[in-house]
């Protein structure tokens, strides 16, 4: 089973449409085999490209053996993110077949290409503001905390935690804001970057979700990240050698 596989406990084309937006997510960020016309010359490749119905796919799996299996046998191919195969194939207006056969198959006509690449251009904005910070709506963390859990869980290593909070309005939370612990700041514009994308690929919550960086007094009740590194159990001391029979 594949990162893509354990997403998909429904086929993607049976699936609501969060359950696509997170595939699709994923599949962003998974490196593709992705089937050439010929071995790359450098750095020129030449996609293979199949006549389906009344389109154009390309076809790549996110593993060479699944590609090999398919074609049963080996054949030209090159390895690339997702994101980069969805920019390419939107340039070509072709669509893309990924892992036939297997749980997490799906087929991207090029209009949800488009939308695939329009979804990864999404870039925080720096803005600076003080607010008062709530408890989350619970309607907002039913909807985001297993997605949020899983695209933080990326950012072990990178980030110690994180929290969703509630930002106070008249009548309650009127957005909300994700804040991050522990990111040095030369990594945070990064981090935000690949964090705005998650929330592109999620139901649009009411008034948004911001990013911040700075952490200050968290208040009761908010959804909270634990991220700092696991400690690696100490191996049980080995004896110098065989114990000595009288």
């Amino acid at each position: 089973m594949t990162a893509l596989d354990e997403l998909a406990s429904i086929p993607f084309h049976d699936a609501d449409a969060p359950l696509r937006a997170r595939m699709l997510s994923r599949l962003a960020d998974t490196e593709l085999s992705v089937a050439l016309t010929a071995e790359p010359k450098g750095d020129e490749v030449e996609l293979r490209i199949f006549p389906l119905d009344d389109a154009r796919v390309a076809l790549a799996c996110d593993s060479e053996d699944r590609l090999a299996g398919f074609f049963g046998g080996p054949v030209a191919y090159a390895a690339m993110p997702g994101r980069i195969l969805a920019g390419l194939l939107k340039s070509a207006g072709a669509g893309l077949l990924v892992n036939p056969g297997h749980p997490s198959e799906m087929l991207l006509d090029a209009a949800m290409l488009d939308w695939l690449t329009g979804a990864l251009e999404a870039a925080p904005e720096a803005a600076e503001a003080r607010l008062r910070l709530t408890v989350p709506d619970a309607a907002v963390v039913e909807a985001l905390q297993t997605p949020l859990a899983q695209r933080l869980a990326d950012m072990r290593g990178l980030i110690t935690g994180a929290a969703l909070v509630g930002v106070a309005g008249r009548d309650g939370p009127s957005s909300h804001l994700l804040l991050i612990a522990g990111a040095e700041p030369d990594r945070q514009p990064a981090l935000a970057k690949a964090l705005a994308e998650a929330l592109a690929f999620l139901p649009p919550q009411p008034g948004g979700v911001d990013i911040s960086f700075e952490a200050g007094a968290m208040p009761p009740g908010a959804l909270l990240f634990d991220l700092t590194p696991q400690p690696v159990p100490e191996e049980p001391a080995r004896p110098k050698g065989p114990p000595i029979l009288r």
